[in-house]
């Protein structure tokens, strides 16, 4: 394992920001801190860095016990959201920082730093300052100048955050074909369900300083460990245990409560005995799927997610009369344990 956090803790004051965590991060493996704010991802990431000391537990970095190591002897690179580039250098000084500090040879240098321009394809932009440069290309020359010194992890906390919606679609895909040709070990912050979903092998769910669950992505959003991961990691619909949408289907429900995915909600036009009517409160086109929100006779509100190619058969018209099931609901008890 690249990286084993054991029973880690760290509070702030009266604030317990993590709890007894343990983790295992294999080597080679791009996995995501997924949680609201405050939940303690980013505590979690600064006590691996080694820019927080935890007040109980150890931290082991491929084999070793980094817990008390100062942070320049811990091989990681890290970057912020904000970039951090000084800002009276240029790009290329900017990539070789590292290695200049670590004394490494003048030509050696100018290789490694032309070869990882070339990767985060910036060729040809190594004599601008950071201030000619784009908010996706800062954060491209962050990522090199973390690279640069060959670091056995790379912490990335919220690295995308400052971009507008465009740009961060594009860093995503390009960062997963990154991490696919150098392989290094990168955990990385965010609070976006989709960024988790989209770039990491694995999805560590943090909640209030302590996992939730820690699985693949199909994993955590098709079998949600507890009933704040099904809640957080995408879009659902909560109702009540006696919900007549529920006991139509014979649904049994735990703890007083069922949650649906908006895409396990089938609509029909026809009635049937089986099925319970509804109302279309309102459509939003999302591409390739209509959002529909929906109004049941008991007032009680719900989302469905329709593909494109159905809802062009259906005909949907607000304030039209319709008749909804689920396809499936899931429950928790009330003890439930992960």
């Amino acid at each position: 394992m690249a990286i084993v956090v054991e029973r880690v803790s760290k509070r702030f004051g009266n604030f317990q920001a993590v709890d007894a965590v343990s983790l295992e991060i294999a080597s080679g493996s791009l996995v995501a801190l997924l949680g609201p704010s405050g939940s303690g991802k980013s505590t979690l990431l600064r006590l691996i860095a080694g820019l927080e000391t935890p007040d109980a537990g150890k931290i082991w970095l491929t084999g070793e016990d980094a817990t008390h190591r100062q942070v320049q002897d811990r091989n990681i690179g890290f970057v912020f959201q904000h970039y951090a580039l000084f800002k009276h250098m240029t790009v290329r000084q900017n990539v070789a920082f590292g290695l200049e500090v670590r004394k490494v040879p003048r030509q050696r240098i100018k290789q490694r730093v032309d070869t990882l321009l070339e990767l985060v394809q910036l060729q040809g932009l190594g004599n601008r300052y950071p201030a000619q440069l784009s908010g996706g290309q800062r954060q491209r020359v962050a990522l090199a100048r973390a690279l640069a010194v060959e670091p056995k992890v790379l912490l990335l906390d919220e690295p995308f955050g400052a971009l507008d919606a465009r740009v961060r679609q594009e860093l995503r895909s390009w960062l997963r074909r990154l991490h696919d040709e150098v392989h290094v070990t990168t955990v990385f912050v965010t609070h976006d369900q989709e960024e988790a979903m989209e770039l990491s092998d694995q999805i560590v769910v943090i909640h209030q300083g302590r996992v939730e669950q820690v699985g693949s992505p199909a994993e955590v959003y098709d079998h949600p460990a507890t009933p704040f991961v099904m809640g957080f990691v995408g879009p659902v619909n909560v109702l009540p245990g006696d919900a007549g949408l529920l006991q139509r289907q014979g649904i049994e429900v735990l703890n007083g409560q069922a949650f649906l995915r908006p895409h396990d909600i089938l609509i029909s036009t026809d009635a049937n005995e089986a099925h319970t009517p509804a109302r279309v409160h309102r459509m939003l086109h999302l591409g390739r799927e209509i959002r529909v929100e929906l109004t049941l006779d008991d007032g009680q509100t719900l989302t469905a997610q329709v593909e494109r190619e159905r809802f062009l058969q259906l005909e949907l018209q607000p304030q039209q009369r319709v008749y909804v099931r689920p396809r499936e609901a899931r429950s928790f008890p009330l003890n439930y344990s992960i």
